[in-house]
């Protein structure tokens, strides 16, 4: 019997969904992929056909977080500035990440460190590309005569994970430090692109 993408959709969200329940009450290191298949009503060997890790789970819940975050930021561009318009995109990735959270260590090790490989899967492009592409808008809305080089952006990209995983471990009130990190960072980023108009 062949299964549509109609009922594979369905799978993948109810392994999402199950999957986020799971690490919640468990905990990420906890909870097994034998568990989420059962939870899931699919056979162990059966989840690997739509995630071949639990790290990929993790990394397709904080895609879907990124995505919707995206489009609330589009639907509410605030700042006067490049410094201020990326806080608030980083601000609302970062309460819409904020229940996955615990997993952010995994994601970063599986989607977003410097290791990574470009393409290795379709979410980690999205989570990658997604918030480049935000970015990279508004530094040419802002600094339209900047230039937009690959270092420029390799730099950007790798602070801003450095900010991700700040914040996964920040145990301030409120991630307060977090929220200076981000604002100090995002200065300087903006400061240095200030200089080449």
């Amino acid at each position: 019997m062949r299964v549509t993408a109609d009922a594979k959709a369905v799978t993948r969200a109810r392994i999402l969904e199950v999957s986020q329940e799971l690490f919640a009450r468990l905990g990420f290191d906890a909870a097994t992929t034998r568990e989420i298949a059962s939870a899931a009503r699919i056979a162990a060997g059966t989840l690997f056909n739509y995630f071949p890790t639990k790290e990929a789970i993790a990394v397709a819940l904080a895609a879907e977080a990124m995505d919707q975050a995206h489009g609330d930021f589009e639907a509410h561009r605030p700042g006067e500035s490049l410094a201020e318009d990326l806080f608030a995109l980083i601000a609302v990735e970062l309460r819409h990440l904020k229940p996955f959270r615990p997993l952010l260590k995994a994601v970063l090790e599986a989607a977003l460190g410097p290791t990574v490989q470009a393409g290795s899967s379709p979410e980690t492009e999205s989570i990658r590309l997604g918030h480049l592409a935000v970015a990279e808008g508004l530094i040419a809305q802002r600094y339209p005569n900047a230039v937009s080089s690959p270092v420029v952006m390799s730099l950007y990209w790798t602070l801003y994970t450095g900010v991700l995983a700040f914040w996964a471990g920040d145990s301030s009130p409120g991630q307060e430090d977090t929220l200076a990190v981000i604002d100090h960072y995002l200065k300087a980023f903006a400061g240095s692109l200030a200089g080449q108009e």
